[in-house]
């Protein structure tokens, strides 16, 4: 069975996908409200899987709600909680529940997070996690041994297309498209320029890229994300911009800014979609989506 996420992919519309956070807890009416709410509008939502390394209901546990909703799901997977067996285990639950999109990633470091006792695994890297996937769709695993019954997944990977120096994520980049990605969503872009010389370089290699959108909620967001997020880089007229919102209005500053990105990307044609990260705010993409002109 063919994923209609990867189908959407090649079907050379304008992808748009976005994230959906697991609680942290048992209590997923939130949770449930947000996919019912995105299901329709977008051609799929990723769970994130323990996010910035803040321990939350699982990524899998969330595509299964996703699934059994109605909506499309796209399951993070990271490499800093398992080992190549508990990897590999989850893959093949995942495909026998007909979960048919993973984005692979490293994960990040456990010192960011809310349980900074706890002991980061990376047995894989992301490159890696790519392909162990290729390898149980071939009917091994990654010890050589035959599988009963294999897997099928639209794998994809992260880029950061405004880090600095950009080299080493180009190096990764391709490691990634030789491990067989199909599909790229980015790290946050706010530089359309800086993101247009990462495209030229990009656009050689045969997989689909998302440019990733965070929606700015304040002033101070942005300076945050500037001071300690690595690769993301806000450029001060947006930040003057957000700081310009009258008392009350940033977040309809921080939804017209989205929009408006996301209206060029669409526009020029920079890439082939994007992925909105409205962290917390889930409930905003559709406005997200209506101020960049989608349907």
């Amino acid at each position: 069975m063919t994923s209609s996420f990867r189908n959407a992919l090649e079907s050379n519309n304008f992808v748009v996908t976005c994230e959906v956070a697991p609680p942290k807890g048992t209590n997923l009416e939130s949770t449930i409200h947000h996919i019912n709410l995105l299901k329709d509008k977008v051609d799929a939502m990723n769970l994130t899987d323990h996010q910035s390394s803040v321990m939350r209901f699982p990524s899998l546990g969330g595509a299964l709600l996703v699934k059994e909703l109605g909506g499309e799901p796209i399951l993070q997977m990271t490499c800093r909680d398992r080992n190549r067996l508990a990897l590999q285990a989850d893959l093949l639950f995942a495909a026998s529940r007909g979960i048919e999109n993973v984005l692979c990633l490293t994960g990040d470091s456990v010192m960011l997070g809310d349980h900074k006792e706890a002991k980061g695994v990376f047995d894989l890297d992301s490159s890696q996690l790519v392909s162990a996937i290729r390898t149980l769709e071939k009917g091994k695993d990654l010890g050589g041994n035959d599988l009963d019954g294999s897997v099928s997944f639209c794998a994809g990977a992260i880029v950061t297309p405004e880090a600095n120096p950009l080299e080493p994520q180009l190096i990764k980049f391709e490691k990634k498209i030789e491990a067989g990605i199909e599909f790229i969503q980015t790290q946050a872009v706010y530089d359309l320029d800086k993101f247009k010389t990462f495209m030229t370089y990009a656009r050689q290699f045969p997989v689909k890229i998302l440019a990733g959108v965070i929606l700015l909620t304040s002033a101070p967001m942005a300076r945050f994300m500037n001071k300690n997020i690595a690769g993301v880089s806000v450029p001060q007229d947006l930040i003057d911009e957000m700081a310009s919102a009258p008392k009350g209005g940033a977040l309809s500053k921080g939804i017209d800014i989205a929009g408006r990105m996301i209206q060029q990307i669409r526009e020029e044609k920079l890439c082939d979609g994007v992925h909105i990260m409205a962290i917390g705010k889930e409930e905003r993409v559709p406005d997200i989506m209506a101020a960049a002109g989608l349907p």
